[in-house]
């Protein structure tokens, strides 16, 4: 027998998708439920239903010797190359292009880890108990094992660490879960107007790690930009991110830059200073 495994954001939608790729009535095959699709918390951990379609005449003994590889529903293999009696000469390289200044600054690149700073004690006074409470809720919400580690650095700031393995999906494409987080869990933690602080969420050394990396790239751009003479744009980036470019730049000689846009799609763009010429 063969069978395909297929996606969709519920198991019945993966089923439909599956009888109409193959042609087949739900009679004619068999189901079985990989994942289970999950809604999350306010759009949080949220995944799609997995499931296997089995279809095709059983032969018991080469289904036991021979089992069928898995195919998926997505991916076709490309149909194998006609031989000819003719070999193809390998093209004359083309001469190199000339470098033209990037439209977009190239995407942020992976630097090492940055050192752990010290944080002291955890905290355990009214604020960071209702930090804990919130996070911890959410967090049995997306099914999530991390442990909430609360500090106070300084007064009126939380720095607030999860703590735990695989933590990706927490922190998410260039951190936008993770903002999100940040962003509920100050609005639970404040909305009582008493006493307001700022909470600054960090898991697997992101934070820093991704300062560091913002901070290369103003580098690696400024250079860009003073060789072609020409601005660049940076990618849209949350308002923290705009002060680290904008602070590892401003003492750059010959080098200015400034926001433009709306949020969420606020962009840095890095110019050249002609008055400083």
């Amino acid at each position: 027998m063969s069978y395909i495994d297929v996606t969709g954001k519920t198991e019945e939608e993966a089923i439909s998708k599956a009888l109409s790729q193959l042609g087949l009535d739900r009679d004619d095959v068999s189901v079985q439920i990989l994942e289970r699709a999950k809604s999350g918390f306010l759009g949080l951990g949220s995944q799609p239903a997995k499931i296997r379609v089995t279809y095709g005449p059983e032969d018991e003994k080469s289904a036991l010797e021979n089992p069928a590889p898995v195919r998926s529903a997505e991916v076709k293999k490309p149909a194998p190359e006609k031989k000819t009696g003719f070999e193809k000469k390998p093209a004359a390289p083309k001469p190199a292009a000339p470098k033209a200044a990037p439209a977009f600054a190239p995407k942020v690149e992976n630097v090492p880890a940055a050192p752990t700073v010290p944080l002291g004690d955890e905290v355990d006074d009214e604020k960071a108990q209702d930090i804990k409470t919130f996070l911890n809720g959410l967090l049995t919400q997306m099914e999530s094992p991390a442990q909430v580690r609360v500090y106070q650095p300084e007064k009126g700031r939380y720095k607030v660490i999860l703590e735990g393995e695989n933590l990706g999906s927490l922190i998410g494409r260039r951190g936008e879960t993770l903002d999100a987080i940040q962003q509920l869990t100050s609005y639970s933690v404040n909305r009582s107007g008493a006493g307001r602080v700022r909470i600054q969420l960090d898991a697997e050394n992101y934070r820093e790690r991704r300062e560091e990396s913002l901070q290369h790239l103003a580098q690696k751009v400024a250079g860009k930009v003073v060789k072609y003479r020409r601005s660049v744009t940076l990618e849209p980036m949350n308002a923290y991110e705009r002060h680290v470019i904008h602070t590892a730049l401003q003492d750059t000689p010959g080098i200015t830059t400034y926001s433009t846009g709306t949020e969420p799609n606020r962009r840095v763009i890095v110019a050249l200073d002609r008055d400083k010429q």
